[in-house]
């Protein structure tokens, strides 16, 4: 008995330190008793009728009314009905989502506000998207604007950060009432490889780098209307004085896309010199080189830019597609390309002197030594250096309809 003892002793020792450390979640807090904030609007301070209503019975604190935030949470009693059968989006269904905003002069403050109007603690680690009316980013710096973000072990870096026209608020409500608007936001974003006008995401860990770096660079733009929203151009943002200075709209960021050479997908659309006939080419692929040269103290660029895709819409159909038709269609691809590429370079070379497009880096990865006295003025260095650009583009398939 003793030797059996013995032998089960060791096992036994081991489930023992098993328990012990299988202690269960003893620090966890329950999902549904957590105020789930998925978005976060910026705009310039306004209180609404809710805290004007509330400052008339005593609940407010010192501050000064200089931005709005507005909190988007999960409506968890929507979530709850949904699981039951009885949300949706038919009449009287509840929204997915619940907008809260608060006024005040510190970001932390207002959000500790905003937890005295919620019966659930406001928990970030999962917020989507911060958005940023126009206003605001013309008047305060955005690396002052969003240090709280950046210091917050909370909030992942991994957060989209858009600009928007308007009020931001109103990006964070949808007309339908089963989806949560931080979520659209970030699926628009996805669409990049079917539309040249959207830009690669603009992370909190990507903006960092940005502000760090002293250079210019764009926020992706959304536009709302009516419970609608869409991605619509970008903000520029001045690297010295990290403050907004201008927009480019949907043609001109289109046209920072193919000096990039970062569209995954896209569709020209242009007009036959000949028939006068629409026609419409889909991108399949973007190449392109930004050269810089230097002559002296005469700093210049050519851009060289190269792109395949389909012939896939064309209103002409009395010629047929035979090799010369579609050279002078590549031709007439090629001619609108580089419109769109000329409008967007005279808007940051000499509207706005802020390079957004990426020729910075590629001055400083050619001549390092030269970019080092450059660099602290680059902007106004841009702006008076001469560039050239090309575009070859290749239709590589055109469908099985043939004219005769």
């Amino acid at each position: 008995m003793k030797s059996k003892l013995k032998r089960q002793l060791p096992a036994m020792v081991i489930v023992c330190l098993l328990m012990i450390c299988v202690t269960g979640c003893w620090s966890s807090r329950e999902i549904e008793d957590l105020g789930l904030t998925f978005a976060i609007a910026i705009d310039k301070g306004k209180e609404t009728n809710t805290e004007k209503e509330l400052k008339e019975e005593g609940g407010s604190y010192p501050k000064k009314d200089n931005i709005t935030l507005t909190y988007q949470f999960v409506n968890e009693k929507a979530a709850g009905a949904g699981t039951s059968g009885g949300g949706g989006s038919g009449q009287g269904a509840q929204k997915a989502y619940i907008n809260i905003s608060e006024t005040g002069d510190s970001l932390q403050q207002i959000g500790s506000e905003v937890a005295l109007r919620r019966d659930r603690e406001v928990f970030s680690p999962h917020l989507k998207v911060v958005v940023m009316s126009e206003d605001v980013l013309h008047t305060f710096p955005i690396d002052e604007m969003l240090d709280q973000f950046f210091r917050d072990n909370e909030i992942r870096l991994s957060c989209l950060v858009l600009s928007a026209k308007g009020e931001a608020r109103d990006a964070l409500q949808l007309k339908e009432n089963g989806e949560i608007p931080a979520f659209r936001l970030i699926g628009l974003g996805e669409n990049e490889h079917k539309v040249s006008r959207i830009l690669p995401p603009m992370t909190l860990a990507k903006l960092i780098g940005k502000l760090h770096s002293g250079s210019s660079f764009l926020l992706q733009n959304v536009v709302a209307a009516n419970g609608a929203v869409k991605y619509s151009g970008a903000a520029v943002i001045n690297g010295k004085s990290k403050k907004m200075i201008g927009t480019l709209n949907e043609y001109e960021t289109e046209g920072i896309t193919w000096i990039r050479g970062e569209g995954k997908g896209g569709v020209v659309k242009s007009h036959d010199k000949k028939s006068q006939q629409t026609l419409a080419y889909d991108i399949n692929k973007i190449k392109s080189k930004i050269q810089p040269i230097v002559k002296g103290k005469d700093i210049s660029f050519h851009v060289d830019i190269e792109s395949e895709g389909d012939l896939v819409e064309n209103w002409n159909t009395k010629e047929a597609l035979d090799t010369q038709f579609i050279d002078r269609l590549e031709t007439t691809i090629e001619n609108e390309v580089k419109k769109i590429v000329g409008q967007v370079l005279k808007k940051i070379q000499h509207d706005y002197k802020a390079d957004v497009a990426g020729f910075d880096e590629s001055f400083r990865l050619t001549y390092p030594h030269l970019w080092k006295r450059v660099k602290n003025n680059w902007d106004d260095t841009f702006s008076k250096a001469d560039i050239t650009y090309s575009v070859n583009v290749t239709i590589t398939h055109y469908g099985t309809v043939k004219t005769q």
